[in-house]
């Protein structure tokens, strides 16, 4: 689905990815492990054309959406991609629903009341269907993040973006969104996260470790194995 081919990013003269390639296929589950400046997420903003590279490109599906103009890619990340991000980019003024139908409002792929019957029908998914017309303050960080998934999904992208998705959760709450992640995934949905928590990391079928901008190793697991152990003495031996 995306190829990633030696990207490289230079902000006022520092390199901050260093000749990065790598292959996301379609029903892949990444994650993009590294410590903190290591690139992670600059690597994530720039796989999806939110932030733009110096050399290099990255292919989705074919097309090089390193050469495109900010507006046509702009519509191209609104349909092709949904995003997640650590703290939930919901504005204020708008309902819980009405926030996760905007994109789709925005798309105008549809009418205004199927994106709508969509939106009910992702929240029931999420078992968040009670907070609909709630203000985006009445609810707690583990439904509003949920809330997030289903704005992420509302126009059936094909890859999931996440940065950090459940940084600012409890770990119960944390465990129930990779759950629903899992699901999805499970179903067919591409996703790639970033995160520092091996315990999210471990939901994952490969696991990219960035280090100084550039990938110190790989991981791929095996089915059936004990993914958070198999991580953990991975990343041992990263150290």
């Amino acid at each position: 689905m995306i190829k990633v081919e030696q990207i490289s990013k230079s902000f006022k003269g520092t390199k901050v990815l260093q000749d990065i390639s790598f292959e996301i296929n379609k029903e892949d589950f990444v994650a993009i492990m590294g410590p903190s400046g290591s690139g992670k997420s600059t690597l994530l903003y720039s796989i999806s054309g939110m932030d733009s590279i110096s050399d290099g490109r990255v292919l989705f599906e074919g097309i090089n959406i390193s050469e495109m103009q900010e507006d046509e890619l702009s519509g191209f990340r609104l349909t092709k991609m949904g995003f997640v991000f650590q703290n939930a980019q919901m504005l204020k003024n708008l309902s819980v629903l009405d926030n996760i139908t905007l994109p789709g409002l925005v798309a105008q792929k549809e009418s205004a009341g199927d994106i709508r019957k969509r939106a009910l029908k992702l929240m029931k998914r999420m078992e968040i269907e009670g907070i609909q017309e709630r203000d985006i303050r009445e609810v707690s960080g583990g439904q509003l993040q949920r809330a997030s998934i289903c704005r992420a999904m509302i126009n059936n992208p094909e890859i999931l973006f996440l940065d950090e998705p459940t940084g600012a959760l409890n770990s119960s709450a944390a465990d129930q969104v990779f759950a629903i992640l899992e699901g999805l995934n499970r179903e067919g949905m591409t996703i790639m996260t970033v995160t520092h928590d091996p315990h999210v990391a471990s939901k994952a079928r490969k696991v990219i470790y960035i280090r100084d901008g550039q990938i110190a190793a790989c991981k791929e697991f095996s089915v059936g194995v004990d993914r958070e152990m198999e991580l953990d003495e991975w990343l041992k031996g990263l150290q």
